[in-house]
């Protein structure tokens, strides 16, 4: 089975514009998975955050983003990626990547998951 594996968190301070990153574990290609990353902040429930087609030629968003989040998805190097602008408190989570045969925003859509990267937004 095809192991996700999330890079790319840490510490940063408000107004910081980290990358996560998401590829496969030992050498699987990501290449016909619709993915996309969710986040879980403490006490709360996992939510959508962004999802992009296998092609990487369509993507959604989760309304709370308001243009401060960019999902991409490089084929080539079986990466898929957010960039993050803009980071307030608020977004401190844990980011899951995720990766199925359906795009879209239900959870549901996808069969592989990571194990995470933690986020954490100082104010």
């Amino acid at each position: 089975q095809v192991q996700l594996v999330e890079s790319g968190g840490g510490l940063v301070q408000t107004g910081g514009s980290p990358r996560l990153s998401c590829r496969a574990a030992s050498g699987h290609t990501l290449a016909n998975f619709a993915m996309g990353w969710f986040r879980q902040a403490p006490g709360k429930e996992r939510e959508f955050v962004a999802s992009i087609t296998w092609s990487g030629g369509g993507s959604g968003y989760a309304d709370f983003m308001k243009d401060r989040f960019t999902i991409s998805k490089d084929n080539g190097k079986s990466t898929l990626s957010l960039q993050m602008n803009s980071l307030k408190p608020e977004d401190t989570a844990v980011y899951y990547c995720a990766a199925g045969a359906r795009y879209g925003k239900d959870a549901g859509n996808y069969d592989l998951w990571g194990q995470g990267t933690q986020v954490t937004v100082s104010s």
